[in-house]
């Protein structure tokens, strides 16, 4: 029992060690946390304001929602499609009682509806990146923010924050 419990945790760290290096062109997206410094700074650099709609797409700890509705009065939207992470998420959510205030939804940001959104926070590899700019044409509403970290989109960029590695974009 306790050798299955710890080769349970030897392959959860290794899993995450794994992901620390994922390759920035691969489909599918690893669990890359956004430090509070960062998700502050993203707020800000999209001008977030009191009753904002932030959706976050591959939410993962809900750490963005949750910076973005404490320290910005905004409302939240978490889309993730893993069930350890939005059960993480949720967790968060409900530890710091802001349940009425984020939402998460598990399933594939390809299958939700954003065009409520004010904001769109996205931490995601290129290729996704690349499949989600038809999409967010699509049904973004002229005036949506769009913050990228780390990889910057197709598009015309408005603003950046080099130092955090922070893009803007407006629909």
């Amino acid at each position: 029992m306790i050798f299955n419990l710890f080769l349970l945790f030897a392959i959860i760290f290794l899993l995450l060690m794994i992901s620390m290096l994922w390759p920035p062109d691969s489909p599918w997206a690893p669990w890359w946390r956004t430090s509070d410094k960062i998700a502050q700074r993203a707020c800000k650099l999209a001008k977030i304001k009191k009753g904002d709609l932030i959706f976050e797409l591959g939410s993962g700890d809900a750490q963005t929602l949750i910076t973005a509705v404490k320290q910005f009065q905004a409302q939240g939207v978490g889309i993730e499609i893993d069930p350890f992470r939005s059960a993480v998420s949720k967790l968060r959510i409900k530890a710091g009682g802001l349940s009425k205030k984020i939402k998460i939804i598990r399933g594939n940001f390809f299958d939700q509806d954003l065009s409520k959104a004010d904001v769109v926070f996205v931490y995601l590899v290129p290729k996704t990146l690349d499949k989600l700019l038809p999409k967010f044409r699509k049904e973004l509403k002229k005036g949506t923010r769009i913050v990228s970290y780390k990889y910057a989109m197709n598009i015309q960029k408005k603003d950046s924050d080099k130092e955090a590695g922070l893009f803007l974009y407006v629909i």
